[in-house]
């Protein structure tokens, strides 16, 4: 069964220097609080693998970035967001 993992990195490290917690540990919340006043932040949704291996693997290949636009591209759904986030801004006058 596919575990849940978050990662963290340093604002500016641009992805290479980062760690993850297990989002099923039980000191999950406490250990993300400290990641978190350390000044790392949450880099991307979460990822689901069956491992660590697998989940660092994902990560590193920008797994969730591929997916979400591969979700906007062949989802009708995410092109009707984009049609009506458009049109809000049209109408709104934002850019």
């Amino acid at each position: 069964m596919a575990r849940k993992f978050q990662f963290f990195t340093y604002p500016d490290a641009n992805r290479k220097n980062f760690t993850f917690l297990d989002m099923a540990s039980p000191t999950f919340a406490a250990e993300k609080s400290a990641l978190l006043e350390q000044g790392l932040v949450v880099t991307d949704d979460a990822i689901y693998a069956e491992n660590e291996k697998e989940a660092v693997e994902k990560f590193k290949s920008h797994f969730i970035y591929v997916m979400e636009e591969y979700n906007a591209s062949t989802n009708p759904f995410y092109s009707i967001q984009f049609a009506i986030q458009w049109l809000w801004r049209k109408l709104s006058g934002k850019k």
